[in-house]
């Protein structure tokens, strides 16, 4: 959101011409397949652990193609390796969260927990029985859900390919017409998991620490990942060590995960050293020049200040650990001291100035329009702005005014006409009262603004 505000253009950036290369996208399966295989076999396994829902196979998935792939650096700029891993995770998690529920009646995830309400509604009891042929078992009846799968990925790839220019037309939508729907309905969606407000302020922190992280560089999936691997790690963790003492590390299962996680790390990390010992050998057979060495310079900046404050706050974090007893700090300082560490390098790392000499672009210009840094910083401030006024709206007005008022008044400012201000904004309420008020009966709070003037009653 920030990003297109700051650009000022549609989603697209450029205009859409005759859509074609749709067989391309198909042939780009094929030319990755090994990819498309691995990333879907990564999610179907990550969606059967509890709680792993697809957003995060899909950053697990995505991962992946950036750390098997040679050339990093055409990821964020058009790689299609991108989109394949995650979209193949992204398809493979129904079937990886549905084993557990139908074999142990165990949902991996919400939509799950729906599916074994029905079940249990049409008398359908998930087990080790619906695993056995009949007339023992119910194998038919899941061999059912396997093919329904299978039938409904074919009809939705159809649709797709049926009104694919029609929503191609759709990233021509200019930005300044999407952002405020964009605002609200991360608000909606923040207010609506829990009914809770805090939930809204939880998102803003969150948002403007990725936006920092972004700036800076640092990767944001890592940080998803643990608040959503977090608990299970910290539950199972405590079951192991409860069970088995420090002996089960030595398990074959566990050793087995520890090799594939060390060859992962490991496998990118040689194959480029490899890469790179060829291109410095190449130059001396060909007479070509050899490549510039690594500049280290010591410099302190924005970037590095960011990784002395994540340095500083683990540090912090373990010496409040410092008194507790094995079983409480058991997890915080088997996760804490090695992200220490870790973070210490990157800290150094930074400090030191290693850097290599930007290469030449791979794709061409830059995909968005070109804005000065002055023009970007003041755009920047204020969609930052907006994101708080939007909540300070919802809070003093409550959802029921903020929405059509916030929308007006963003798009007055972004001198939009008044018929689509008023439009969009109708529009827009008339889907939040809609779908959350009259059909989800969601208990939004009242505005604030309201209980100090004393027209409604606290």
């Amino acid at each position: 959101t920030i990003e297109l505000a700051v650009l000022g253009t549609s989603i697209a950036q450029q205009e859409v011409g005759k859509l074609g290369g749709v067989m391309e996208g198909v042939k780009d399966t094929f030319r990755h397949w090994w990819l498309v295989i691995r990333c879907s076999a990564l999610g179907t396994f990550a969606a059967i652990i509890p709680g792993m829902g697809a957003a995060t196979t899909q950053w697990l998935a995505y991962a992946h193609a950036v750390q098997s792939s040679p050339n990093k650096e055409r990821f964020g700029k058009g790689a299609v390796e991108g989109v394949l891993g995650p979209g193949a995770a992204n398809n493979s998690t129904l079937g990886g969260s549905l084993i557990t529920t139908i074999a142990f009646g165990v949902p991996a995830s919400v939509i799950m927990a729906i599916l074994l309400g029905a079940f249990i509604i049409q008398g359908i009891v998930p087990g080790p029985d619906m695993l056995l042929p009949p007339p023992k078992g119910k194998l038919d009846l899941t061999f059912s859900f396997v093919w329904v799968i299978i039938i409904s990925n074919v009809i939705t790839v159809a649709a797709c390919f049926l009104f694919l220019k029609p929503l191609v037309k759709i990233t021509q939508v200019r930005g300044s017409l999407l952002i405020p729907l964009i605002l609200l309905l991360i608000y909606l969606g923040a207010f609506a998991e829990k009914n809770a407000f805090e939930d809204m302020i939880v998102v803003l922190f969150f948002g403007a620490l990725g936006w920092i992280m972004e700036k800076f560089k640092w990767p944001r999936p890592p940080v998803l990942l643990g608040l959503v691997l977090g608990p299970l790690a910290e539950n199972r963790l405590f079951l192991s060590s409860d069970n088995y003492g420090a002996a089960w590390l030595w398990r074959p299962g566990v050793l087995i995960i520890f090799a594939l996680t060390l060859a992962g790390i490991l496998y990118p990390i040689i194959k480029e050293r490899r890469q790179k010992r060829k291109s410095e050998r190449q130059p001396a057979v060909t007479g070509g020049t050899k490549p510039e060495a690594r500049e280290i310079s010591f410099r302190f900046s924005r970037g590095s200040l960011f990784s002395a404050s994540i340095v500083v706050l683990l540090g912090l974090a373990l010496w409040q650990s410092r008194n507790f007893g094995y079983r409480a700090g058991l997890f915080p300082w088997a996760i804490g001291f090695p992200v220490l560490a870790l973070a210490i390098v990157q800290l150094g790392m930074e400090l030191l100035g290693f850097k290599k000499k930007p290469r030449a672009a791979e794709f061409g210009p830059g995909v968005g329009p070109e804005i000065s840094p002055e023009l970007a910083y003041r755009r920047t401030l204020a969609i930052l702005g907006w994101t708080i006024g939007f909540f300070v709206g919802i809070w003093l007005l409550g959802f029921s005014l903020a929405v059509p008022t916030t929308i007006i008044l963003y798009l007055k400012f972004a001198k939009e006409k008044w018929p689509i201000t008023l439009a969009l904004a109708l529009v827009a309420w008339l889907f939040f009262y809609g779908l959350f008020d009259y059909a989800l009966h969601v208990p939004f709070p009242d505005g604030q603004l309201f209980l100090w003037l004393g027209l409604i009653a606290s």
